[in-house]
Order: C-alpha cells, then structure tokens, then sequence
C-alpha cells in the first residue's frame, strides 16, 4: 500500500521589503566630491589670498616707503596706528556705514525681491531698469552722482528750497548720508536678486494652506516668507558688512575723506596711509586691522544665527 506524501506549501519567513525608489531618482547615495576636485580652486585661493595677506601681515612690523629694503621696526607701526586718533574715528566712521547700509538695503531688498519675484503686470521689465545700477562699477556711480550732486551745477543748486545751501558734502552728516544713499542705489539690486531667487524657491503649497486657513498677505508674508528667507538674510548680511567694512571707491570719489576727516573711514585711511604718505608699514597694519574686524564680526553672525548649523539633502549632488 503506497501512501502518497502531498508537500505542504511553507510559508517563507518575513522578507524586508525592497525599497523602492521614485522614477529618475538616484540609485545610490552621491557621497562628497573627493579633495581632488577642490585642489584647483584651493591653489589660486592660496596663491591670490593667502600668499598676499601673509605678506600684508609680516609687512606691518616692517617700515617701508616703497624703495629699498623694508626694515623690521617691531610693533611700531601697530602702536602708531592704535594710538592715532583718525584710526579711531575712522573705525567708528566705518562701523556706521555698514550699520546703516544693513538697515536700509535689508528691508529694502527684501521688499523688492519678494515683489520681483510674483506675477505682477510688467513685473520683468520693471525688474530689469531697476537692476541696471548692479551693471555699473562702483566708480561709474560715484563719478555719476557726484556731478549731480555738485553743489555749484548739480541738483542740490537747482532745488536750494530742498537741500539749503546745497552744498551736501560741506558736513558731516550730509556727507555720510550721500555715502549711505549712493551704496543704497548701486548694491540694492543684487541682494535683492538674493532675496527673489529665495523667494521663488518657497513651495506654493505653503501660500495655500494659508489661504484655506484666512491668512491674508500680510499674515502670509510676516508668517511665512520672511521664516523661509532667514538663511538667506544672513547670507545678505554678512556681504553687506564685510561691503562695507571694504568700501573704498565711493569715499575716494564723493568726499576724499573730507570735510576734514569726517567721513575717512578706515578702508580709506589705510590708502592715504600707504599711498600718499609713502607709510606703507601702517597701511599694511590698518589693512590687517580691516581684515581681522571683517572676519570676527562675520563669524559672530553666522553663530549668533545658527546659520552654520544649516544643512541640505543634496549636499554633494550635482
């Protein structure tokens, strides 16, 4: 008697299931470019910015006029340019500046590059007559408005019920205010082509669940827009102060420094220093000077911010 033996299906333990991935995604994780695709850009960065600071640096405890051997003169030139009341005014002159190019251009931009960023009637010629200034050199304005702010044939002789006298750069605080003005006009446009590239990039889903929820555009904007632009006002920030701190141009062309020393900030000062008094050592201290206070109050925004705490997804993707 033959017993027949019927097999017994078994049942496969529990598999992990395949992960599967969307259509036209990665298939595997894109690690970090290796150090060789950064040895290009870490050369001419060595060569071009390193190199020559190192040289700013050892030149500052030397004493040099530009001919001959520079002679080692210690801290000399440090405690000249410390004790040097102009330095200190022109320390404080700087910092102003930058305060008031901050707090001007950063609502400014922020304004208009939202604005640039929607779908306003005209939006796109609008946006491209305004940004014309960002396609001039910082000289070219300068020499521009300081002919239409000539006090004998400029606007200001023309409209004496507006602006007195006329002569805005006869004071100090006149003179400051064209600096902040004429830095207002030329650098607005290119943060706020910072701001409408964040702008554009908010998902619109957001704007949508506001509207089903009755937020209205300023609920909108002050709740949503100006959050998801936080990485992007510290980015603009800290252009706009070490610009600032770096501002030379303008005050060579518009005011020479002048009335007096009112408006020689140090970027200015460490010119004068080395190019028309032949001090090149102090020039070379006060540049440093410059260097160091760009980098530290950088550093005290990006950690004040947590904006070094930033990270993205597609870090190394291309």
């Amino acid at each position: 008697m033959t017993t027949e033996t019927t097999s017994v299906p078994t049942v496969a333990g529990p598999r992990k299931a395949a992960r599967r991935r969307p259509e036209g995604s990665y298939t595997a994780r894109v690690g970090r470019p290796g150090f060789v695709w950064a040895v290009p850009a870490t050369v001419f960065f060595a060569v071009f910015a390193i190199a020559p600071l190192v040289m700013v640096a050892v030149l500052s405890f030397m004493s040099w006029n530009g001919l001959g051997a520079p002679r080692f003169v210690g801290m000399d030139n440090w405690n000249r340019v410390l004790d040097d009341p102009v330095m200190i005014q022109s320390v404080w002159l700087t910092l102003l500046v930058t305060v008031l190019g901050v707090v001007v251009q950063t609502p400014l931009s922020i304004l208009l590059g939202v604005w640039a960023a929607g779908h306003q009637r005209n939006r796109a010629v609008l946006s491209v007559i305004y940004f014309i200034p960002l396609l001039l050199s910082a000289t070219a304005v300068s020499v521009v408005w300081r002919a239409l702010l000539d006090p004998n044939f400029g606007i200001p002789a023309q409209a004496t019920w507006l602006f007195g006298d006329g002569n805005l750069f006869g004071r100090q605080a006149t003179a400051i205010g064209v600096l902040a003005f004429v830095s207002t006009w030329q650098y607005t446009p290119f943060h706020t082509l910072i701001y409408q590239g964040a702008a554009r990039a908010i998902p619109e889903v957001l704007y949508q669940a506001a509207e089903i929820d009755g937020a209205g555009r300023y609920r909108q904007f002050f709740h949503i827009t100006l959050p998801q632009l936080r990485n992007s006002v510290i980015t603009s920030m800290i252009i706009m102060i070490v610009g600032g701190l770096t501002t030379f141009e303008t005050v060579l062309i518009l005011t020479q420094g002048g009335p007096g020393t009112d408006t020689t900030i140090s970027a200015y000062y460490m010119y004068q220093k080395a190019f028309k008094s032949y001090d090149f050592g102090a020039g070379a201290a006060i540049a440093l000077v410059l260097v160091v206070a760009a980098t530290v109050i950088s550093l005290i925004v990006v950690r004040a911010s947590g904006y070094d705490k930033m990270r993205s997804d597609m870090e190394g993707v291309s």
